[in-house]
């Protein structure tokens, strides 16, 4: 029986993986729940799993969870733990063997470094770990002897892909990308995107960040970043492609010319289970690839004059210290003000290539470090946002 503790199990991730979970309850346990300010759903996972400890956002939070569970009738109560400390807590519990690291954004990452440091086996799924203290993390993941398992569709086909053959085999990664709804938009009409259309992904559902950086192709530039700490593989091997389909999840070329490309449904269910069953494949939960629809697959290459995110993110990993983390802090800025109508769209570039100009690459040594950079980036991202704003004012 693997033990498990979700780090944002109320976010989609987590929801996700406790779908997994109730579909495998004779092989995975969740011991550990770390939720943020959805008590009421937080107090429905721990009813439901039965889990030892929950964390929350808040210490009001935590109150509010122990009156719904003791009113409720669920006895005995899980300990239930808040804030930093919480979810620290949580991510390293001695009893857990894997932790699903879903929380959002930079916050979770101290605790899923806390997670590496203890040992435990993390099944990742937020992009920020990888994106602003990858290196840290592999680092210490290699000290200590454990394996952080990609969760995120595109690198847990890479992650499957790779178990064909050996690392010195590999001749490059390769990422798909849908294209986003910008796909066929010509260069000379992107100046004028405005925040509806980029915000009507032809493909996905997704949280609104998430779908303006698709939008912006910098969700790839995150994702280059992630497979070179994950998989140890160069920048310059690995590459990225338009699939319109999203079929093929991604793709591993070897030396001698083959290409292995994993297939499968686009469910999140599929990349959770594997990374929770690992190194074993087990009985899926009803998902299959509907062969019937799939009559065509198309690749396209990426422009980067169209898509300068793209290309920011390759500069930030070749800078490296401080850079990627920048990055991923300005992009956060950049598109919050896109939509909150401050700044045009193609100013969410001008705003990181700013940033980065003053981006550090000295080494980052430490999570504190990391959380500092975070901070000075977004300081200086909202200056070049101000200005934008008084320059778009002007004209």
């Amino acid at each position: 029986m693997k033990k498990i503790s979700i780090l944002g199990s109320t976010g989609s991730i987590g929801r996700q993986t406790l779908d997994v979970v109730a579909s495998l309850a004779d092989q995975v346990q969740v011991v550990g729940l770390a939720a943020g300010g959805n008590i009421e759903l937080a107090a429905a996972q721990a009813a439901k799993f039965q889990p030892r400890v929950v964390s929350v956002a808040t210490e009001a939070g935590a109150r509010e969870l122990a009156e719904r569970l003791s009113a409720s009738g669920n006895h005995p109560l899980p300990e239930i733990v808040f804030g930093t400390d919480g979810i620290e807590t949580v991510a390293t519990l001695p009893e857990t063997d894997i932790v699903v690291s879903a929380a959002v954004g930079v916050a979770g990452l101290p605790a899923t470094f806390k997670a590496v440091q203890a040992g435990k086996l993390v099944a990742l799924a937020n992009k920020e770990v990888m994106v602003a203290a990858g290196e840290l993390v592999m680092a210490e993941s290699q000290r200590r002897g454990v394996a952080v398992l990609p969760v995120d569709s595109e690198h847990n086909a890479i992650h499957q892909c790779l178990r064909a053959g050996e690392r010195g085999e590999v001749k490059r990664l390769i990422l798909t990308a849908s294209g986003g709804p910008f796909r066929k938009t010509p260069l000379k009409d992107m100046a004028g995107v405005t925040r509806e259309q980029a915000l009507a992904h032809p493909k996905w559902k997704m949280g609104q960040r998430i779908t303006i950086d698709s939008a912006t192709m910098m969700n790839k530039g995150f994702e280059v970043i992630e497979a070179r700490w994950l998989f140890g593989i160069p920048r310059e091997r690995i590459e990225v492609v338009i699939h319109p389909q999203s079929t093929i999840h991604s793709m591993v070329e070897y030396v001698d010319g083959s290409i292995l490309a994993q297939l499968g449904p686009t469910d999140m269910r599929m990349p959770i289970q594997y990374a929770l069953t690992y190194p074993l494949r087990v009985t899926s939960n009803g998902l299959a690839l509907e062969w019937a629809n799939l009559r065509k697959l198309e690749f396209e290459k990426v422009s980067r004059r169209k898509f300068p995110c793209l290309r920011l993110a390759h500069e930030a990993l070749a800078q490296g210290g401080a850079a990627p983390c920048m990055l991923n802090a300005a992009d956060e800025e950049a598109v919050a003000a896109f939509l909150a109508g401050r700044i045009g769209f193609l100013c969410v570039a001008e705003v990181i290539e700013s940033t980065l100009e003053k981006a550090s690459s000295a080494p980052m040594e430490s999570i504190e470090e990391v959380l500092a950079a975070d901070k000075e980036a977004r300081r200086l991202a909202r200056l070049e946002i101000a200005r934008l704003e008084i320059d778009r004012r002007r004209n």
